[in-house]
C-alpha cells in the first residue's frame, strides 16, 4: 500500500513544479490532480505540453496517478449525462497522454423526480461506456463513493453491479456512512471487489476506525494507493510530514 495525495485541498494553490517538490520532500509517492486547481494540467492542454508533464513526472519520485474530474452521471436529463460523459472522455485522453493510471468520476445524489433504480441504471450505463473507452486507452475509471445518497455503500454497490465493467471500479472515500456500529468491515467487504483507489482524510478523527480500515486493506491484498484528501493547512509542509508519520504508524501490522 502506498501514500499519495489529491490536490484537494492542501495542494490546490501550488503550481506543478512546487507541488511535485513538496510531495517528494514529504515522502508522498503519488498525486491525483483535481481539475480547476493551480497545477493547470487540464484537457485543454496541447499535446506538446502533455508530453512535458509526462516527462516531468517520470523524472520525479512522484507518480501522476489520476485526474480528479467533476464528471457526474446522476442527472435525469440524458443531454446533461452525455455532456459529462464526453467531458470524462477528454480526461481519459489526457490521462493516456500524460501517463496517469485512472480518472476519478462521481455520482452526486439521487434525484427525487425519478426512481432510485433509474438513476442507478443511468450511472451504471455511463460508467460502462467510459469503461470501454478507457480500456482502449489503458486508463481505469474510478467512481468516488460520493454524494448525499449515493455515498451509501449499498447504493455504490448497486451502481457497480449495473456498470458490469472490469475497467470501472470504486474509489473508497472514507465517509461517515461507511461506519456501522463503530466498524467499516461490513461495508468494506461489500465494496472490496470493486475498490481500485482509496481516498483517506483526517487521520486524527477518532470517529472513523482508521486502524481497522488499514488492516482490512492490507489483509485483502490491496497494494495500490491511499490518497490524502484533507482541508487546506496554513503550514502545508509541516502538515504533510505529520500526515506521512501518522499514516506510517496506522499502516504497521
Amino acid at each position: 500500500m502506498h501514500l499519495g495525495s489529491v490536490t484537494y485541498n492542501v495542494l490546490k494553490d501550488l503550481d506543478l513544479e512546487t507541488l511535485i517538490a513538496k510531495l517528494e520532500q514529504a515522502g508522498f509517492e503519488a498525486v491525483e490532480l483535481r481539475t480547476s486547481h493551480k497545477h493547470g494540467v487540464e484537457p485543454t492542454m496541447p499535446r506538446a505540453e502533455r508530453e512535458k508533464v509526462r516527462r516531468r513526472f517520470e523524472a520525479s519520485k512522484v507518480r501522476l496517478l489520476s485526474y480528479g474530474t467533476t464528471a457526474e452521471f446522476h442527472s435525469p436529463d440524458p443531454a446533461v449525462r452525455k455532456k459529462h460523459v464526453e467531458d470524462a472522455k477528454l480526461f481519459i485522453d489526457l490521462a493516456h497522454d500524460t501517463g496517469a493510471w485512472g480518472i476519478k468520476v462521481r455520482p452526486n445524489g439521487l434525484p427525487k423526480e425519478v426512481p432510485k433504480e433509474t438513476t442507478i441504471a443511468n450511472i451504471g450505463a455511463a460508467l460502462r461506456e467510459l469503461g470501454d473507452y478507457g480500456a482502449g486507452k489503458g486508463v481505469e475509471i474510478w467512481m468516488e463513493v460520493h454524494g448525499r445518497d449515493t455515498q451509501v455503500p449499498a447504493v455504490s454497490h448497486a451502481i457497480m453491479k449495473a456498470a458490469r465493467h472490469n475497467n470501472a471500479g470504486v474509489c473508497w472515500n472514507s465517509n461517515a456512512t461507511d461506519v456501522e456500529g463503530g466498524s467499516v468491515k461490513k461495508n468494506f467487504d461489500l465494496l472490496r471487489p470493486f475498490i481500485k483507489n482509496v481516498h483517506i482524510n483526517e487521520l486524527a478523527d477518532p470517529k472513523y476506525p482508521w486502524r481497522e480500515l488499514f488492516t482490512l486493506l492490507r489483509k485483502s491484498g490491496y497494494d495500490r494507493y491511499t490518497l490524502c484528501e484533507c482541508q487546506e493547512s496554513k503550514e502545508p509542509d509541516r502538515f504533510l510530514r505529520w500526515y506521512k508519520a501518522l499514516w506510517t504508524e496506522l499502516n504497521r501490522a
